[in-house]
C-alpha cells in the first residue's frame, strides 16, 4: 500500500487506516484479529482508536493483538482522548485529565508509546493553550511521537495549530486532524480543510463510505445484519438515508457499473485522493468487508467521474465560505 506524509512532519502512514470504532463491542477478539491480520498484510500502517471506544475495550483488545500477531514496529498507533461519559460535560481537554487518560491508554495498549496522540475534541470550558500543552507534555515525555486533533471546526483548527507553531522547538506542531469527510458530507470544505491545507496540517477523513451509505447497501433496504438495523448504530446511519442522499448513492453507483468495480470502491477513491487528504479511516464489521474496501488501492478515478461525483454532491458555499469577488 502507498506511503504518505502526515501533513509537513516526516511521519508516514498507509493511504487507508484502519478504524477500530466497534471493535470490543460488536466486533469480537476473532475478527478484530481478522481484521489486523489482513491489513497488515497488504501494507496497512495506520491503525485509529480511541480511549472510549468500547469503553475501552478496543484498546485494550488491539493491544492484545500486538505483537501476538503484528509486530509493535509495522503499525502507527493512533488514538484520542478528551472525550468523556459525563452527561453534562462532553469533552475534558484539561491537561490533567488528558495526560492520565493517555496513560491510561498506554496500559490497555501494552505499549509506551503511541505514534499519534490525538485531541477527541474542542472543549470549551478549558483555555485552548493549556489542552494543548498536554500535547507538548506527552511528545517531549516520549509517550507520543506525534500529536494532533480531532472534530476541530475551522478557527479552532486554525487558532490551535498557530499557537503550536508560534514558538517552535518548544511546542509540538499538529501533524493532522480528524474529520467526517465523504461525498455525503462535504462540510470540511468550507473551512477546515482550507485551513488544514495551508498550515501543513494532514486530514483523517472519518466515515469516508457516508456510514456505510455509499456502498450502497441501503438502497432499496435496510439489512439485517447491517448498522441501520441495529439499535444502538440506527440513529447514526438515520441522516444520510435522506433523498439528497439517495441521488448522491445513485450517481456512485452508475460510476462504478462504467467502471466495472463497486461503489464501495468508488466512494472510498474518491475521497482517498482528494486535495489534504492523508488517510481515510475505514471501520469494518468484518475481515470481508475489509478485503473489499482494500481492494482500492488499485483503483484512480478518471477525471471526468470525479468531474461528476463533484457535481452531484456539491455543498452550497456562500459568502463568507468562498471568494466574494466571485459572488
Amino acid at each position: 500500500m502507498e506511503q504518505r506524509h502526515l501533513g509537513r512532519t516526516g511521519l508516514r502512514v498507509s493511504r487507508i487506516g484502519l478504524g477500530t470504532l466497534t471493535w470490543g463491542r460488536d466486533t469480537d477478539e476473532h475478527d478484530a484479529a481478522d481484521q489486523l491480520k489482513t491489513f497488515w498484510e497488504v501494507g496497512g500502517t495506520l491503525v485509529d482508536t480511541a480511549d472510549v471506544y468500547g469503553g475501552g475495550e478496543a484498546e485494550y483488545l488491539l493491544g492484545q493483538l500486538v505483537e501476538r500477531l503484528v509486530p509493535r514496529r509495522d503499525l502507527i498507533i493512533a488514538t484520542k482522548a478528551g472525550s468523556v461519559p459525563d452527561p453534562y460535560r462532553r469533552f475534558d481537554g484539561s491537561r490533567g485529565h488528558l495526560l492520565a487518560a493517555l496513560d491510561a491508554s498506554l496500559e490497555r495498549l501494552g505499549t509506551d508509546y503511541v505514534d499519534l496522540w490525538q485531541i477527541h475534541a474542542f472543549d470549551t470550558g478549558t483555555p485552548l493553550e493549556e489542552t494543548l500543552h498536554a500535547l507538548d507534555i506527552a511528545v517531549t515525555s516520549g509517550r507520543a511521537r506525534y500529536a494532533g486533533v480531532s472534530n476541530y471546526c475551522g478557527w479552532q483548527l486554525a487558532k490551535a495549530a498557530t499557537w503550536q507553531l508560534a514558538a517552535p522547538g518548544i511546542r509540538t506542531r499538529l501533524a493532522s486532524t480528524q474529520m467526517e469527510y465523504s461525498l455525503l458530507q462535504r462540510g470540511v470544505e468550507r473551512e477546515v480543510l482550507p485551513a488544514a491545507i495551508d498550515l501543513g496540517v494532514g486530514l483523517l477523513p472519518s466515515s469516508p463510505l457516508g456510514r456505510g451509505v455509499l456502498t450502497g447497501k441501503y438502497r432499496h433496504t435496510t439489512p439485517s445484519d447491517s448498522r441501520g438495523a441495529s439499535d444502538h448504530m440506527a440513529p447514526f446511519v438515520e441522516p444520510y438515508l435522506d433523498e439528497a442522499a439517495s441521488r448522491i448513492v445513485d450517481a456512485v453507483a452508475t460510476a462504478a457499473e462504467g467502471l466495472a468495480t463497486t461503489p464501495l470502491e468508488v466512494a472510498l477513491a474518491w475521497v482517498r485522493d482528494r486535495p489534504g487528504v492523508v488517510a481515510p479511516i475505514i471501520g469494518a464489521r468484518t475481515a470481508h468487508q475489509l478485503t473489499a474496501a482494500l481492494s482500492v488501492e488499485s483503483l484512480s478515478l478518471p477525471d471526468e467521474i470525479c468531474q461528476a461525483l463533484d457535481d452531484v454532491s456539491a455543498p452550497v458555499h456562500r459568502y463568507p465560505d468562498q471568494d466574494w469577488s466571485t459572488l
